[in-house]
């Protein structure tokens, strides 16, 4: 089977007006056109908006993704998404394309880092404060909108963004359900495996192509090592080819998910 890249929309988003875009479906409206207000509450399902406060919606911090055919009475398990170096959380709607239209809800908080062109997520100790506020905060605005399983929040994220999702999953450990990141090494220093022995029950998810440069295959294997002897639940898959981020890590995300939910 060949892989396909994700498009490089998802490094440098377009969203930016309400015009259909080719790649993604008409139910799916980018976050910008949709302000948060009272009167938006009884917006059909399909939509996304922003969690940004009342005030007009020029610059939103977070997105949201409901699936298709949503069931209110059903508590879906919850995707939050921390997206790469360059990017914005307006790559949700293309990454969820990917995943899964239909197993999930998705919240996707925006980098914490302004960098020259899109966000990003660094590991300095304040920036990773952020980081965590703006995670818990998108799960909470999100179980508030929609019907979500509180016992199966994913934090999945790629690049600089699965650095930081790995970081704040081993800090919570109990707080998620499981944590994946895609070509994004695990983050270093500041006691990363301080809750050890809960973090041996979060189920872990390491990805990237063969040929990577921002997670190459030396680091991978580093990175396995140390969690294999804190005797972490770890799952690996591996790429062929040097690209950052295909559609295969993003639907091999959706099969090893429902693996653990359907557990």
């Amino acid at each position: 089977m060949t892989m396909q890249r994700v498009p490089s929309v998802l490094v440098k988003p377009s969203f930016k007006a309400p015009t259909h875009h080719p790649l993604v479906p008409n139910w799916l409206i980018p976050t910008g056109t949709v302000p948060y207000s009272e009167s938006r509450r009884d917006v059909p399902v399909e939509w996304t908006w922003s969690e940004a406060a009342p005030s007009p919606v020029s610059s939103p911090t977070t997105a949201t993704f409901a699936p298709l055919a949503y069931e209110s009475g059903y508590e879906y398990p919850l995707i939050v998404w921390l997206h790469s170096d360059g990017a914005n959380e307006d790559s949700l709607p293309l990454v969820m394309k990917h995943i899964s239209l239909r197993n999930f809800v998705a919240v996707a908080p925006r980098g914490v880092e302004a960098l020259a062109e899109g966000y990003g997520w660094s590991q300095f100790s304040d920036c990773v404060d952020a980081a965590e506020d703006a995670v818990f905060e998108a799960i909470d605005s999100t179980r508030d909108r929609f019907s979500v399983h509180t016992s199966r929040v994913f934090l999945v994220g790629s690049g600089s963004g699965g650095a930081m999702a790995m970081r704040i999953a081993l800090r919570h450990p109990d707080r998620f359900a499981g944590v994946a990141t895609l070509d994004g090494a695990l983050p270093t220093g500041d006691a990363l495996l301080c809750r050890v022995n809960e973090a041996r029950q979060l189920p872990l998810l390491l990805s990237a192509s063969k040929c990577s440069i921002d997670y190459p295959e030396s680091r991978m294997c580093r990175d396995l090592a140390l969690l294999h002897s804190a005797g972490c639940r770890v799952a690996i898959r591996q790429y062929p080819g040097n690209e950052d981020l295909t559609t295969e890590m993003l639907a091999d995300v959706n099969r090893w998910a429902m693996q653990i939910v359907c557990e």
